[in-house]
């Protein structure tokens, strides 16, 4: 990070407390097991905490069995209430000062090259590091912290280079703050989408295939669709049409929307026994469908053209970053790009918007929205005119506030040819996951030509709006899984009852009950195994079923069910046409509920 980086986080209180913990633990290691163990190479603040990595010497060893010694020896240097200050030195002083080390001298040579000034950090007289900062003024300031665990990671992530040895920590202005992240943290290890997605039986992954490659059970599958066709008919109701393109692109075109200069190495190439043309499977839909716009002339009343599109996109994600659903090689987008005329962009972008909270309130999703714009600092990212781009953010500032939508800025994090207003949703623990976005977009339209003829006879250049809502279906079934932690609506669960009859002589029963329900669009089966009712019963509350239905003697002689919820609420009996009207109610109002 460089000095002018550091300065963002000046009035950033917890990036100050977990920048300084890392250098806490580096002195607590060095104090324990001497400077000669191991390299510092690297140590950042993260979003809840930080990491140290490090390169082992002389056989030199940690696990996390050695967390509690370590955080013992960082308490010591907390205590003692040591001053942690700035110093800003000379190229000569800092490679004397770290002429053992060979990651600080290669930090030394890249912050020289890009003509910086060169800062330290020295605790008290006893510590210092190679470091732009910003931290606290005393180690007492650092109050709540825990090492959490150990894993390995390239020296800048590059699989080329030599693997380090990262601990990860969290810290906290208070220890309140320190035990609900912890308590969050166990119950999140509980809602692990990989470890729900395999006891649910709803996605897996296969060597043979590849990694980062998912398979759907027809459970899996279910959800996945069921999502698609609520985001796919809230969208036709709003004048949107379906478009399906290919899964692979001549190179030509990526090159054209500049998406090939940006994500090349990041892009699966495809190799033709036919042709020596370069094409690639495509890791984005918004240059094909310009090629749909662009396949005929459009008038002024043609638009608004609104595309959308479910169709598969893969990206070459570095093995190391791939993790269940969350990052994967193939996945798809709730794509949708509008082709408009700019007196329809604010029309366009409210619906977009009117429609994005409609679906985030139908998974009960509390959110907010980041207003993405460019990095002032690196011009040369972004494609298209400043003056356009100054245009473009002032207007999405409009847009938000006449939205009445809080929003905070986020610079940098623009898309290479528009900024965004982009939606953070948080999760049931409170975890921040970017699902939608809008973008107002004149790059693309320009790059590839695109025309319509204006009321005056004249040729103008359309505005392209790039929307996603959901973002994709399957890092969306991953953010679902751990929200609900398993749990689903029971208009997205793909068994929404299960029939359990007590003894053999009420399976016919319970099958006619099983055919009623089917016929009304509830997703029923009928357990017939020769197990103990609570053992049935069991098992599909493991399997986060809705409702068990219970029959006996009773319920066949009175033609009524016993229902029982997941959450081990007992409804008692209940006439089959009332759980058939009660349920059905769920299902169409989509409700998050179950039965009260």
């Amino acid at each position: 990070m460089s000095l002018t980086d550091a300065s963002q986080h000046q009035d950033d209180q917890a990036y100050k407390i977990r920048h300084s913990a890392e250098h806490i633990l580096t002195q607590a290691m060095q104090r324990l097991y001497g400077p000669d163990k191991f390299y510092m190479a690297m140590g950042p603040a993260t979003d809840d905490g930080f990491y140290f990595d490090f390169e082992s010497l002389n056989d030199f060893k940690i696990s996390e069995e050695d967390f509690t010694r370590i955080e013992a020896e960082m308490a010591k240097i907390v205590k003692e209430n040591l001053p942690i200050t700035q110093k800003i030195i000379s190229i000569d002083e800092a490679k004397k000062l770290f002429a053992d080390n060979p990651y600080k001298i290669e930090w030394l040579d890249s912050i020289t090259d890009r003509g910086e000034k060169i800062s330290v950090y020295w605790t008290a007289d006893q510590f210092v590091d190679l470091c732009a900062g910003p931290h606290v003024d005393f180690t007492k300031q650092v109050t709540a912290f825990k090492l959490l665990s150990i894993a390995g990671a390239y020296w800048h992530g590059d699989e080329k280079n030599k693997m380090l040895t990262r601990i990860y920590g969290v810290a906290f202005d208070s220890k309140d703050k320190l035990k609900e992240y912890l308590k969050n943290l166990e119950e999140a290890k509980k809602r692990d989408h990989r470890k729900l997605g395999k006891e649910l039986g709803l996605f897996t992954f296969s060597e043979l295939i590849g990694s980062g490659l998912p398979l759907y059970t027809p459970k899996g599958a279910f959800i996945r669709l069921a999502v698609n066709n609520y985001v796919e008919s809230t969208q036709l109701a709003q004048g949107y049409t379906q478009v399906w393109t290919p899964q692979i692109a001549k190179a030509k075109l990526f090159q054209i929307s500049g998406h090939y200069d940006k994500y090349k190495d990041s892009m699966f190439r495809v190799v033709s026994n036919y042709s020596d043309e370069e094409f690639f499977l495509k890791p984005m839909n918004c240059p094909q469908h310009t090629q749909i716009y662009a396949a005929q002339p459009h008038s002024y009343r043609d638009l608004p053209l609104r595309y959308t599109d479910f169709a598969m996109l893969y990206r070459d994600e570095k093995p190391g970053e791939l993790n269940g659903l969350a990052r994967v090689r193939s996945f798809s987008q709730d794509d949708c790009h509008v082709f408009c005329r700019e007196d329809q962009v604010d029309e366009e972008v409210d619906r977009a918007l009117i429609m994005t909270k409609e679906i985030m309130d139908t998974f009960g999703l509390k959110y907010k929205y980041r207003l993405s714009t460019r990095d002032p600092n690196q011009p040369e990212k972004f494609l298209g005119d400043p003056k356009m781009w100054d245009k473009v953010e002032a207007w999405a500032v409009k847009i938000m506030k006449r939205n009445k939508i809080e929003y905070f800025d986020g610079p940098g994090e623009a898309a290479f040819y528009a900024p965004k207003m982009d939606l953070i949703a948080t999760d049931a623990l409170n975890r921040e996951w970017q699902l939608s976005t809008v973008q107002i977009d004149y790059v693309m339209p320009e790059r590839f030509d695109l025309e319509y003829i204006s009321q005056d006879g004249t040729k103008k250049r359309p505005v392209m709006l790039h929307r996603a809502i959901i973002g994709s279906p399957e890092r969306f079934l991953m953010i679902l899984l751990e929200h609900f932690a398993g749990a689903f609506p029971v208009w997205l669960s793909p068994l929404q009852a299960k029939i359990i009859p007590i003894t053999d002589s009420q399976h016919e029963y319970a099958q006619q009950v099983a055919d009623t329900l089917t016929k009304e669009g509830i997703r029923v089966e009928v357990d017939q195994r020769s197990e103990k009712m609570q053992s049935k019963i069991r098992d599909a509350q493991m399997q986060k079923i809705p409702y068990m239905l219970i029959i006996g003697a009773r319920e066949v002689e009175q033609h009524c069910l016993a229902v029982r919820q997941r959450d081990e609420q007992d409804l008692g009996a209940m006439p089959v046409d009332e759980f058939i009207k009660q349920i059905k109610e769920q299902i169409n109002n989509k409700s998050l509920n179950l039965i009260k």
